[in-house]
């Protein structure tokens, strides 16, 4: 294994299946430890992974986790990049309440994106999924009902604090102060505007980049990708002056006003002000019941399942059932 690089390796232990992710002791700019501490403040949370152990062992250090499921990312890819509403509506209401819990912990992610949301496989499943539209609660702990909403495959889990900061004292609630000509911390398509400007990241950037991740799910790509350039350096200032020069409206031209909505209001916060996560989860759920959907919890990737289970059992055995991607075996590299 490369020096500084993280690996997410599932394996088996006491009968029960975990993830283990491994950090070169030699590593130029060590993160697990850190990211250990991190996790052991959020315990608890709903959609928080629990970690089993930390330690040393021979040239690494290693962090020991429940095993999770597929990334957010590897079932787009799964699905053909292509989303539905639906889908991307029900993803919506979980992922701005996990970024919500993580903020109530007095700390910023810094790195939203795809890669760093991971479906439950099931078993691992912390607590009750929030229940959205009205719904009574419902234990997801076992699931012994063909109802997907039973399942733990549907709680959605965040991951990767490595560059997770805190932005505000325990005990005086004194944010962290403004600054500016900060490096980039993050990865460069989903960051928002003010942190590619060299501004101090706050709890307005998260919710930013999530709106980014929700128009390259409705997209399938987002309009500053793809751009070349000699250096990485140069490649971040195109992005930037990309994202910069696409206005909003533009952005999110041919889907509903609720994305548009979201965005705006988000890069409208002062870099103090906590975001209104009731308001952003409303605008969705509003939409979601205007298009007349059922939060039943069955995502794209669970249509594709049961459609190629129906047709290899109509095909008398002989054709091969769709599998949803395993949990990757390597973090993520930050992509641009």
């Amino acid at each position: 294994m490369l020096s500084g690089h993280s690996a997410l390796i599932p394996c088996s232990l006491s009968l029960q299946e975990v993830a283990v992710k491994l950090e070169s002791q030699k590593a130029r700019h060590p993160q697990l430890l850190y990211e250990s501490k991190l996790y052991k403040i959020l315990q608890g949370g709903v959609g928080i992974p629990h970690i089993r152990w930390y330690g040393q062992e021979k040239d690494y250090n290693v962090l020991v986790m429940d095993l999770l499921g597929p990334s957010l990312e590897d079932l787009f890819n799964f699905c053909s990049r292509r989303f539905t509403m639906k889908t991307v509506l029900m993803l919506a209401d979980q992922m701005i309440s996990r970024i919500e819990y993580v903020h109530t912990k007095n700390f910023i992610h810094r790195d939203i994106k795809p890669d760093n949301f991971l479906m439950g496989i099931g078993r691992h499943c912390n607590k009750c999924l929030e229940s959205p539209v009205g719904k009574r609660k419902r234990s997801m702990t076992v699931s012994t009902s063909q109802d997907p909403s039973f399942s733990g495959l549907n709680q959605l889990f965040l991951i990767d604090f490595g560059l997770a900061k805190k932005y505000r004292d325990n005990r005086t609630r004194q944010h962290i102060p403004y600054r500016e000509d900060k490096n980039l911390t993050g990865t460069a398509r989903y960051a928002s505007i003010n942190a590619h400007l060299g501004i101090e990241q706050s709890r307005r950037d998260d919710m930013e980049s999530l709106g980014y991740v929700l128009m390259y799910f409705n997209r399938t790509s987002l309009p500053w990708q793809g751009l070349k350039a000699a250096t990485k350096k140069q490649k971040y200032e195109k992005i930037s002056e990309k994202k910069m020069s696409t206005p909003v409206e533009v952005l999110c031209k041919g889907f509903p006003a609720e994305f548009a909505m979201y965005l705006n209001y988000c890069r409208g916060l002062r870099f103090e002000e906590a975001p209104d996560y009731m308001y952003l989860r409303q605008l969705f759920r509003i939409l979601f019941r205007t298009l007349n959907h059922q939060y039943d919890y069955t995502f794209d990737w669970t249509m594709l399942k049961q459609k190629a289970a129906q047709q290899a059992a109509s095909s008398s055995g002989q054709g091969q059932q769709a599998q949803t991607p395993q949990a990757s075996k390597l973090t993520n590299p930050r992509v641009t």
